[in-house]
């Protein structure tokens, strides 16, 4: 099977976005320092946009940032200076809900892709028209758009689609809520978004209290994952497949990316997927989701399933512990980056963009700086080495298994 499919992923810093480039994503998606929805992010100055276009070019990959604030005329005032030093950083494509925004960008750096966000509720082909008209290339179609709606949208259409195929869902329509704004002041179409819908709340019918009494009650879903549904995108036609989730770390990305990267090759390669490959990608990524995920409207039926009504129901992540650094091959010694406590005895997980995962037991720890061995690796970022009988590369990464 020939086809060609991108996997976009998000990022949170420089950091997160080479990581996720490594692990196999074709493009990531960033926010700048303005006119992005994840203001609670690190996100990017100038000056590390540039680095990372020149990181993700090296590769033949490309690089999106978000300018997908709903704004106001004061967020406009700096639009064209901000536009024109994203064209000096040779950014492939800037992701937009402003009418405004898309066409001062038409006009100011033609250079630049335009790519219509989801902010914009797209979920039928005659709009997608229109954004074809005044010059966009690609449109990210509306969480809330089922497979069946995807296939016809996709016939009737010219332009590039994109579709999120992971990580957090909207209790809103396609991220159009003003919850924060009523209950934190904090807007969540400018960025501010205080995910008030995840909170914990009491729910009564006058003075009786009806939910659950064990539990509190929330208004958030699932996350989001369509493993399963990977054919279906690449048979349709489908030219990006987005991951959520820019404020997520990078040993989320790095197992949620590592996973749809081979799902993707899995497919392309063989030209089917069997149920048992389907679960046991499925159990992989949940090794780093700290919630349930579910197939959301990609089904034509949407059912209760879909609900996240408590927070008992939250997933346990498998413990992120260790980064590494380098791999003496000679010696069998790997020297990683300590980032979650760990000791003499522990079970973990390797696993790498070119590592199938593989299990051992801790035997020794050896603190890089005074030589000394040492039972427990407590100090976060401490430099250490340990005995590894199989082969790592930097960039690998050491996960708990108890």
């Amino acid at each position: 099977m020939n086809k060609r499919i991108e996997l976009l992923a998000p990022a949170g810093n420089l950091e997160k976005a080479k990581i996720a480039l490594i692990y196999g994503a074709d493009a990531v998606y960033v926010g700048g320092k303005s006119f992005s929805l994840r203001a609670r992010a690190s996100n990017f100055e100038i000056d590390d946009i540039k680095e990372l276009c020149t990181f993700a070019h090296s590769l033949n990959k490309r690089v999106y940032v978000t300018t997908n604030i709903i704004p106001h005329d004061d967020d406009l005032k700096n639009l064209d200076e901000y536009l024109l030093a994203l064209k000096d950083a040779k950014v492939d494509a800037i992701i937009t809900s402003s009418l405004a925004i898309m066409l001062r960008a038409k006009e100011l750096v033609p250079s630049i892709e335009r790519h219509v966000s989801t902010q914009m509720s797209i979920s039928n082909h005659e709009i997608i028209k229109f954004y074809e008209k005044i010059g966009c290339t690609r449109v990210v179609l509306a969480r809330e758009v089922n497979l069946e709606q995807m296939a016809k949208i996709k016939k009737a259409s010219n332009l590039e689609l994109e579709v999120f195929i992971h990580g957090g869902m909207c209790s809103s329509y396609s991220g159009r809520c003003v919850l924060s704004n009523h209950l934190t002041n904090r807007d969540a179409n400018r960025g501010g978004c205080a995910h008030s819908c995840r909170w914990n709340y009491r729910l009564f019918d006058g003075k009786h209290r009806v939910e659950n009494k064990k539990y509190f009650f929330n208004m958030g879903s699932k996350d989001l994952m369509a493993v399963k549904y990977i054919p279906n995108f690449i048979d349709l036609g489908i030219s990006s497949l987005k991951i959520e989730g820019r404020m997520k770390s990078a040993y989320y990305l790095a197992t949620v990316v590592g996973c749809y990267r081979k799902v993707i090759d899995l497919y392309l390669n063989k030209g089917k997927l069997t149920e048992e490959e389907i679960k046991a990608f499925e159990t992989e990524i949940s090794k780093a989701e700290n919630r349930l995920t579910s197939t959301g409207f990609l089904n034509k039926d949407v059912t209760i399933n879909e609900q996240l009504y408590d927070t008992t129901a939250e997933h346990p992540t498998k413990e992120y512990i260790g980064y590494v650094l380098d791999y003496d091959e000679n010696n069998q010694i790997a020297k990683i980056e300590q980032r979650n406590y760990f000791e003499i005895g522990d079970v973990v997980e390797f696993f790498g963009p070119n590592l199938e995962n593989t299990k051992m037991k801790i035997e020794k720890i050896i603190d890089d700086e005074t030589g000394e061995e040492i039972a427990v690796a407590r100090h976060p970022l401490q430099i250490l080495r340990i005995e590894v009988p199989f082969k790592l590369s930097k960039d690998d990464m050491m996960r708990k298994v108890k």
